[in-house]
């Protein structure tokens, strides 16, 4: 265990340092003014408003980024766990420059109280902007598993969501998490249908693409990312999804995702160092393979997940939410060896 951890590598200045005291409604009060600055040494001021150049991330300079951080769990479980105190962890003691807010859809999420969860993800966006990281906004659809199913809702929830964040510049939209059971061509008329809903409001920030095959570019249904070099989606800004488990997906999917990004745009929004249902023993040696290859081809990557969920892939010991403390002493075996590789 290390003993000392470096120093925090932000200060909030002295606007996000008010805007922390401020309710809710004092938050949504600013939308309509210019965003506060993001603090200084955090990674939204250092990379500013990122955009799509070829098969890279960028930064406002158009050179590579890659963005390293944390998914939520389910916030109609663990939202408790998505607090001041932890997102003050999360950027300055875990160095993290993004946040995934996974809100799902079915299973006791969206559906049952639109009005409430669209709340929760507008403080929760406006708390992780105060701590100048980037935000991922996921529609977290899963079953079923084809995307039209919930589009009426994904129109209202991402009209909202652009209106209220689109002078942001550290918004990105993941906008299917998990399409499967249906066909390349089925998840892009989706895509093709939510993307101007997004755009109306926000014409610059990068949307996150759900693949084919539970965002495995179709190889968790025996196919693979030719799929969409042969049929992409004509927008711009785009990135297309891909998750791994690291005990479950290994050289071909490795491998695969080592061929799609050199013709594809690709932004890792979940993995885990277990097996696909997220439990079971650490695979770090596999997992590790795909540290390094994302790192030498500057692939963004979101672990899930950021909770005390009892599983193995919930960082956290069972009980640390909402009390803490969120430090290297609170996490379980998985959550050290990402913990490690943020820092």
């Amino acid at each position: 265990m290390r003993l000392k951890r470096r120093i925090h590598r932000f200060t909030l200045t002295a606007v996000s340092a008010i805007m922390l005291l401020l309710p809710v409604s004092a938050h949504a009060a600013t939308d309509t003014d210019s965003p506060a600055p993001a603090p200084v040494g955090s990674a939204v001021a250092e990379h500013g408003a990122l955009t799509v150049c070829g098969t890279k991330l960028c930064d406002r300079n158009r050179a590579p980024v890659q963005l390293r951080g944390m998914s939520t769990h389910g916030l109609q479980w663990y939202s408790q766990c998505v607090n001041d105190a932890s997102l003050d962890a999360l950027a300055g003691d875990w160095n993290a420059d993004v946040v995934r807010l996974s809100m799902y859809i079915q299973e006791g999420g969206y559906e049952t109280d639109p009005e409430r969860y669209t709340a929760l993800v507008n403080d929760l966006v406006e708390k992780v902007t105060d701590r100048g990281m980037y935000v991922i906004i996921d529609w977290h659809m899963l079953t079923p598993g084809d995307p039209n199913y919930n589009l009426d809702r994904a129109r209202t929830f991402f009209t909202r969501m652009a209106q209220d964040h689109g002078d942001k510049t550290n918004v990105l939209y993941e906008v299917a998490n998990e399409p499967n059971g249906v066909s390349w061509s089925t998840i892009k008329s989706y895509h093709e249908q939510i993307i101007p809903v997004i755009r109306q409001h926000d014409p610059d920030s990068v949307i996150l693409l759900g693949t084919r095959a539970w965002s495995s570019l179709g190889l968790s249904e025996d196919g693979s990312e030719t799929e969409i070099i042969d049929n992409p989606v004509d927008a711009d800004n785009i990135m297309y999804t891909f998750h791994f488990y690291a005990a479950s997906h290994r050289e071909p999917y490795l491998d695969a995702l080592d061929r799609a990004s050199d013709r594809l745009p690709i932004f890792v929004t979940e993995f885990g160092t277990q097996t696909h249902s997220g439990d079971g023993g650490n695979d770090f040696t596999m997992s590790q393979r795909y540290i390094d290859l994302m790192a030498a081809k500057d692939i963004s990557w979101v672990n899930w997940n950021f909770s005390d969920d009892f599983r193995t892939g919930a960082v956290f010991n069972t009980g640390t939410c909402p009390g803490g403390p969120y430090g290297y002493d609170s996490l379980k075996p998985a959550g050290k060896w990402i913990y490690d590789r943020l820092g």
